[in-house]
């Protein structure tokens, strides 16, 4: 008798964890929980499961995975501000911000933000829970979000989700439906995008308040990817790319001493300057630029950027980041600068060569990221699956067409007077640079008119500069200056 107990368990056991790994559909998860912020105490409610995508006929195509953070010692209720989070990529899981930025845990980090084993969360007692929920919401492919299987056995179309009016399309009636499912219509709203969480952001604004018939207090972007100008090449997207270099070259002390005996701060207007008023007419010249201003400008840019002449020469003005990221170095220690932070150095096989082998600083950031996402929600969280955390997530041939997220913010803007933007970037990020960003700023209004209510914000590390907690205080002091500026106070939407 004993034997066959003995063989029905292993039966059952065997039954248990051989069967097919099946996507919740519709499920939550909450936990209660309590930190200090500011000095006061924040009681919270932590949510966390899957609400479904429908399509048109109603039928389940997609379900998202999203934490949800509410306040509960809170008399507002659910009149509290509402802060919708994403990430990037496109196929970035919501993970960087959640448990780095604004959520209450935050990565065991050392101040600069580089990996300490072992591997976990702490209190985030900077995080921005004590003014507004959040919920962070991992688009489709990434965290646990998937597809669904149609009743026809087929999945939906990758085009339904993977591209830019796609996304935001479906994102918006997501949440929607989340808001109303929570009861916080008469919640301030905003949403705050990393990344290509920006361009997600801007055309998130117009789609929410045009079909979704919901009306923004602000928009946040984090670092924000534009792809009107990042990588498009010319004169522009290249010269935009110097006061990084400036700001880069400054912290690796690799600068004239004239420059760098100055704070950052005073010598990043000059390489401003130097990048909208020279730099760009320099290389729309091409190839017809006179030999004398060539060289002039050459010898102005080895001094706001590090670089020797003779490189910038041999690249016609027209420096690549890859290809600083693999040169600032090359000639005193032989390494490589980080792409996304360029405080982080990296070791190449060989020092010869015109990019770097890896990204320093995205790998460092896995050692953190991967194992605490992974160990918080399963273990205070209280959520368990067999799925796997896709941090990067299969997007297919993400659809850029018809990008006009800039003018869909600006339309959102000119439509509601309560919508203010807020946008914060490292200047030592070498992918979305700090330039750029302040540049997609100006172009977002030509008119001019939309510009006051319109804030920048830099930080001195690179694309995530939360992570150095300097910066991880002052981008969620400024984050929750935003959110009560942006406040209506009894004040009419009117101009």
């Amino acid at each position: 008798m004993k034997l066959f107990f003995t063989f029905f368990l292993a039966l059952a056991s065997g039954y248990i964890f051989s069967q097919n790994l099946k996507v919740p559909v519709d499920t939550v998860y909450t936990t209660t929980n309590s930190i200090k912020i500011k000095g006061q105490s924040v009681d919270y409610k932590a949510m966390t499961g899957f609400q479904p995508v429908w399509n048109d006929d109603g039928e389940v195509t997609a379900s998202l995975y999203y934490t949800y953070y509410k306040r509960t010692n809170d008399s507002k209720g659910n009149k509290r501000p509402l802060i919708i989070s994403f990430n990037g990529g496109p196929g970035s899981a919501s993970v960087w911000m959640h448990i780095a930025y604004t959520g209450p845990k935050i990565l065991n980090i050392d101040d600069e933000g580089y990996p300490i084993q072992p591997y976990g969360v702490k209190t985030n007692p900077n995080s921005i829970l004590d003014v507004a929920d959040i919920v962070f919401v991992n688009p489709v492919n990434t965290g646990y979000s998937r597809k669904i299987k149609l009743k026809n056995g087929e999945y939906e179309d990758d085009k339904t989700f993977f591209g830019i009016n796609a996304d935001v399309k479906y994102l918006a009636s997501w949440i929607n439906t989340f808001v109303t499912r929570n009861n916080r219509w008469e919640s301030p709203k905003y949403i705050i995008g990393e990344s290509y969480g920006g361009t997600r952001v801007m055309g998130l604004a117009l789609e929410l308040q045009n079909n979704q018939w919901m009306y923004l207090n602000g928009v946040v972007m984090v670092s924000p990817a534009d792809y009107k100008v990042l990588r498009v090449g010319g004169p522009v997207s290249s010269s935009l790319n110097l006061p990084y270099f400036t700001a880069t070259a400054w912290y690796h002390k690799m600068l004239p001493a004239e420059l760098q005996n100055k704070d950052l701060l005073d010598i990043l207007p000059e390489a401003e300057d130097f990048a909208v008023n020279e730099l760009i007419p320099a290389i729309a010249k091409g190839g017809f630029i006179s030999e004398n201003e060539r060289k002039a400008i050459a010898k102005k840019m080895s001094y706001y950027s590090g670089l020797s002449e003779k490189v910038i020469l041999q690249q016609n003005l027209d420096v690549p980041n890859r290809f600083f990221w693999k040169e600032l170095l090359r000639d005193e220690t032989g390494q490589t600068v980080g792409r996304l932070d360029s405080r982080y150095l990296g070791i190449d096989k060989v020092e010869t060569g015109d990019a770097p082998d890896y990204s320093a600083e995205l790998t460092s950031w896995l050692h953190s990221f991967t194992p605490a996402i992974n160990y918080y929600i399963q273990n205070e969280l209280g959520f368990k699956t067999d799925l796997k955390y896709n941090v990067f997530g299969n997007v297919g041939n993400w659809d850029r067409s018809n990008d006009n997220v800039r003018d869909n913010l600006r339309q959102a803007m000119a439509q509601n007077p309560y919508l203010k933007v807020l946008t914060q970037s490292g200047y030592y990020d070498g992918a979305t640079t700090y330039f750029q960003a302040k540049y997609s700023q100006w172009q977002i209004d030509p008119s001019g008119k939309l510009k006051d209510r319109m804030y920048f914000k830099g930080y001195r590390s690179g694309h995530m500069m939360y992570l150095r907690n300097e910066d991880l205080i002052k981008a969620n002091d400024d984050l929750r200056e935003f959110i009560i500026n942006s406040s209506a106070n009894g004040k009419a939407a009117k101009y």
